[in-house]
Order: C-alpha cells, then structure tokens, then sequence
C-alpha cells in the first residue's frame, strides 16, 4: 500500500520554536495510528504541519500526493480537499441547519451543481447515520451527533486521510466507544486516520499502531498488553 503521510527528518517549527526534530513517520492507506503526548509536546503543531497551516522548513514531507515543503500557497486548498479534518472543538455555524453547514463546505470547495450537492450529502450523513437529522440546528444535537456531523464535513471531499485532534475529549465513554467504531470502519474503506488522543482507555480498548510526542521527538510506543506496563509508557 501507499503511504499517504510520508516524512523524513522533518523539523516541526511553531513559529520560530522547534517543536519536534528529526521526524520520521510513515501512514499507509488503510492505517488507523495514534498519535499521543503531554500538552505542548506537538501533537497539534504536527498535525497543523500535515495541513499545511505550518510550513515545513527542514527536512522532507508529503501528504496526499503533495509536497509540503515546496507547495504552492495556491495549492494549499486543493491538499486540503485531500485532507478531513475532525476537531474536538465542533465548529459548526451554529446558525444553519446540519445540511447548511455541509452544503456551505461544498460550496466553498468548488460544487455547483445542487443535485450533486444533495447526493453527496445525503452520502456522507448516511456514513455517519445522521441522514434523518439534517434539517436540525447543531444545538438541537447531541456532542456525538455534533462530532459524527463533523466527521461527515470531513468526507465531503473524499479525502484520502482524516486528521483528527482529540475527537473524543468531550463526549462520554459510550458516545466515544461508538465514534471509535464508526472511524475504524471509515479507515476500512481505505482512508488513513492519524489521531491525536488522550484518551487511553480507547488506545486500549482499540488498539493501533501508536506514536508519541515526547522531549522535542516522536517515537514508536512499544505495544504491551500489559495494563500496568501501557499506563506507565502513555503517562511517564
């Protein structure tokens, strides 16, 4: 399989500060990866590096097809139409419907055609089996119906990856349980799902290739079934 994330001793810069250094990382078509550290070890400045909001400076990088170190500031939108991103923070236009806010995406990234637009969207909420709420406010939403809304934002332009950023942090353990299934089954289809977590007991509970932020670097995490011993690993 391809690799959709390919980067080699790459330097990740938030502003004039280094950040992580010497990064090596690998994500294949497919591949569900972790991604995990302390706040302000990178987590986020990585993944802002990925989408091309951060430039990268040193080192090699592609994502999707493109190269992020030499990429065109006009070809920065056309990456992220290969890119879903899917935050913890919703950001929903609170004032338009779920199908107003999907059809203001597509709208934004080049669609015209409103059978087409109404296909697509009627797509994409079947995905996340929403398809029965789209004329409802956000507010009028659930926090796993609002994030499962966000996820199919996400796959509106069929992406080749998700890059996701603690989307659990604000739901509880069963809403999360059912999110985590509903991301594996999208990484089935053959998108690769890069996902900044704290959240533990789902690395556990679903367990995937994981990597951490730590001390300016990014390393594997060594897989163990062993409780004691992955708690230590994810918290030291």
């Amino acid at each position: 399989m391809d690799s959709v994330i390919d980067l080699n001793h790459a330097s990740v810069y938030q502003q004039m500060n280094l950040v992580l250094d010497n990064v090596s990382l690998k994500v294949k078509s497919g591949e569900f990866v972790y991604l995990i550290g302390k706040v302000g070890t990178g987590k986020t400045s990585l993944l802002k590096t990925l989408y091309a909001e951060l430039p990268l400076r040193d080192g090699e990088g592609h994502i999707a097809g493109y190269d992020l170190k030499n990429i065109k500031q006009r070809d920065i939108p056309k990456l992220r139409r290969k890119i879903g991103m899917v935050f913890q923070d919703f950001q929903l236009l609170d004032d338009r419907s779920v199908y107003q806010n999907l059809a203001f995406v597509l709208g934004a990234t080049g669609w015209k055609d409103k059978n087409a637009i109404k296909r697509r969207i009627s797509d994409v909420l079947t995905h996340v089996d929403l398809h029965y709420k789209d004329d409802k406010l956000p507010y009028q939403l659930s926090g796993g119906e609002q994030q499962r809304v966000v996820i199919a934002r996400a796959l509106l332009n069929d992406p080749e990856i998700l890059l996701t950023d603690e989307p659990t942090g604000n739901l509880d353990p069963d809403t999360s349980e059912e999110l985590m299934r509903l991301l594996i089954s999208i990484s089935r289809t053959g998108r690769a799902i890069l996902m900044a977590t704290h959240d533990y007991n789902m690395i556990r509970e679903f367990p995937f290739r994981t990597v951490k932020c730590e001390s300016g670097r990014l390393d594997p995490v060594e897989p163990t079934t062993n409780y004691f011993d992955f708690e230590k690993v994810m918290r030291r």
